[in-house]
């Protein structure tokens, strides 16, 4: 799952205090000293430079200034901007939250090496206040300290080690063979024998069949002709959870309950029946499990059941919140590699010949062939460089740090400004450009490439959509070709996650 950005601060679990010590000078705390060489005198935390004053500290103008202007999908631009004005550190408020933001690869490392051994993130005030509500457990997303370390130990060993990959990879090369097969299906009723689509929703229904699979041992349907009811609500459900959750990162629950009560009560309305479709997983697991069937790997929540390591409410909260934090956070990267593959035929043209040599080596158990697209990879990676999921990773260090030569107070919420980093020529030569093969030299890459987040607290899920969108590409690219007629960039827009503004029309010619 991607990292989002300006969220409310949260600690641990669902049990929160709020401390953003932003504005306190340096106390008798030994500082982590930056790496890089700086000036005998360390400046006090007030010195950063400032983005200028908050124009949002009340709720109701945080409300008029969401209905009144786009400046909340322009998030990524307003950073951008900000690091170009006042360089690669400053300090900000944006409603009553304060941050100071960061550029630079070193700088992000030395966030990690100050993160200590429970690292913080943002919370979800409006996922939070769901749980308290309706008495559900949080999932490891929404956790912190201990109880987000334990969990997190647990669900390691199915979801992100080697040997848990390992296991759902032929669930999700199932989907993608699935999916160029309704690919086919659609060009075949076009007599010109090509496909022009607006392919985001097809994309969205991929990935919410590949994960459904992988999570829970059980297809959706949703490559079919007509996805049933059932399927229907769950996309409905997972679409508006998604959509209503932009508004709710502004606006405190209780707030936004008196403001926009139907917006609420869609969103909760919508967890309500997410969490309805894990229930009924279990519960058909649990079946199979008494009626003694004989046993094989069906999915990760079939794992952690027959583990019993992790408490039934643990494991639907966190089965929960990895099916929501699974879909548009595969199926944009997808959406905007296949847009820059069909922009830049040369890259693509490079990436189906390394296909084709896979291939000719003969067949290959999954993992293999996936370590055999050294350049395929590459442009995952390149693209999530220019179009990050989450536009900033946020910590909290544990103890006060010198970044840029300036004290930052332990506690200080920090937030790496990815969509800027990838854009920066300080950082990346010819930023704009799209080249895959930069991550292929020798240089140095560390904390260059933070899409997904880094240290023990990277998402969890990295492996799985890492692997899904590798599969997914792999059969579509040896399978068609991908035009498009626009060449201009893409515009994008900040809406929980970073999106294109239009989504591109994209054609798809059968390979003979």
């Amino acid at each position: 799952m991607g990292a989002s950005s300006r969220l409310s601060p949260q600690s641990a679990g669902c049990h929160i205090s709020r401390s953003i010590w932003a504005g306190r000078s340096c106390r008798s705390v030994a500082p982590v000293v930056a790496t890089q060489p700086t000036p005998s005198k360390v400046l006090p935390f007030e010195a950063i430079p400032r983005s200028g004053h908050n124009a949002w500290l009340q709720p109701c103008h945080i409300c008029h200034s969401f209905r009144r202007t786009n400046s909340f999908q322009n998030l990524h631009h307003i950073m951008q901007k900000n690091f170009q004005h006042l360089g690669p550190i400053y300090r900000e408020t944006v409603g009553t939250h304060s941050s100071v933001n960061v550029l630079l690869p070193r700088d992000a490392a030395q966030l990690f090496q100050s993160e200590g051994i429970y690292p913080r993130r943002m919370g979800i005030d409006a996922w939070i206040a769901h749980r308290v509500l309706r008495n559900r457990k949080c999932g490891i997303f929404l956790l912190n300290g201990e109880d987000w370390r334990a969990d997190r130990l647990i669900l390691n060993k199915e979801v992100i080690s080697p040997r848990g990959t390992l296991k759902f990879l032929p669930f999700l090369n199932t989907v993608a063979e699935d999916f160029v097969d309704f690919m086919h299906r659609r060009v075949r009723k076009n007599t010109r024998r090509l496909l022009t689509v607006d392919l985001h929703r097809d994309l969205f229904r991929f990935t919410l069949e590949a994960s459904n699979y992988a999570f829970y041992g059980e297809r959706l349907g949703l490559l079919e002709e007509s996805p049933s009811p059932e399927s229907q609500r769950f996309i409905h459900a997972l679409e508006t959870m998604l959509q209503t959750t932009l508004p709710l990162l502004f606006i405190p629950p209780g707030v936004m309950r008196w403001v926009n009560h139907k917006l609420w009560q869609d969103h909760m309305d919508a967890w309500d029946t997410i969490f309805k479709h894990a229930d009924k997983s279990i519960q058909n697991i649990y079946q199979e499990f008494c009626l003694g069937k004989p046993r094989k790997y069906s999915g990760i929540m079939a794992e952690l059941l027959q583990q019993d390591e992790l408490s039934l409410d643990s494991i639907k909260a966190n089965m929960t919140e990895f099916t929501a934090g699974g879909v548009d956070t595969t199926a944009m990267p997808l959406l905007f590699t296949l847009f820059e593959l069909a922009r830049n035929p040369h890259v693509q043209t490079a990436i189906r010949e390394e296909v084709k040599a896979a291939e000719a080596d003969g067949p290959k158990e999954l993992s293999k062939l996936l370590n055999s697209l050294p350049l395929l990879k590459a442009a995952i990676k390149e693209t999530l460089r220019l179009y990050p999921v989450g536009i900033t990773v946020q910590r909290y260090p544990t103890q006060d740090v010198v970044i840029q030569n300036y004290c930052v107070p332990a506690g200080t919420l920090c937030q790496v400004g990815l969509y800027a980093m990838g854009r920066s020529p300080e950082v990346f030569s010819d930023p704009e450009c799209y080249n895959p093969k930069r991550w292929l030299t020798k240089e140095d890459h560390s904390f260059k490439a933070l899409a997904f987040g880094f240290g023990a607290r990277q998402c969890i899920g990295r492996r799985l959509a890492e692997a899904e969108m590798t599969l997914f590409l792999f059969h579509m690219l040896r399978n068609f070709r991908i035009d498009t007629v626009s060449k201009a960039d893409i515009k994008t827009v900040f809406g929980f996650i970073l999106m294109p503004e239009k989504p591109p029309l994209l054609t798809f010619r059968p390979i003979d």
